[in-house]
């Protein structure tokens, strides 16, 4: 399996990136899974459905399965902010490409996501001079970069581009779960 991180700051496009990768990977025949981060309290259930009701009730764990789909849903009973490697270590295994939306200090491969200037937006930093972790960026103005590097960079806009540089490179970012948890 291999897992690359796509970091950036709120508004870069990283989930508009992450959604352009994804079915130019499967076009590869890739099997292709995504971890991504979300910010304090989120759901992804709704009032009145019967696994809302189970944890409402207070059930740890509740697991919804069809002919089509599994859905898992954990709460925890204190705040518990979960690793990277953790939330990858949940995945199904099977797949060739774990996509990582958002965690951007994390330890894993990146391409940094970073979009210039624009009317009326400040730029936001960048963040290739201070991470080591980041292998390449993904930009749509790449003569803007705040500083020269060495490091490949991308066109934020062409994601065969970037799903090409991912396949080409595949072995710098294999992942192995030995690694993490030893």
């Amino acid at each position: 399996m291999n897992v690359v991180g796509l970091a950036g700051y709120s508004g870069s496009g990283k989930t508009t990136l992450v959604e352009k990768l994804i079915p130019a990977l499967k076009a590869r025949g890739l099997r292709v899974s995504v971890v991504k981060h979300a910010h304090h309290k989120f759901d992804i259930d709704h009032p009145g459905k019967d696994t809302f009701r189970h944890r409402a009730a207070g059930a740890f764990e509740v697991v919804v399965a069809s002919e089509n789909r599994l859905a898992l849903m954990r709460e925890f009973e204190k705040p518990s902010q979960l690793t990277v490697h953790q939330l990858i270590a949940e995945l199904y295994g099977g797949v060739d490409w774990v996509l990582v939306e958002g965690f951007k200090n994390s330890d894993l491969l990146k391409i940094e996501v970073w979009r210039g200037p624009s009317a009326g937006q400040p730029t936001k930093p960048s963040l290739y001079m201070d991470d080591d972790f980041i292998v390449a960026i993904a930009t749509d103005t790449p003569g803007q970069l705040p500083q020269s590097t060495l490091r490949p960079v991308l066109d934020l806009n062409d994601a065969e581009a970037v799903a090409d540089y991912l396949v080409n490179n595949q072995d710098r970012f294999s992942y192995s779960f030995e690694d993490r948890f030893d």
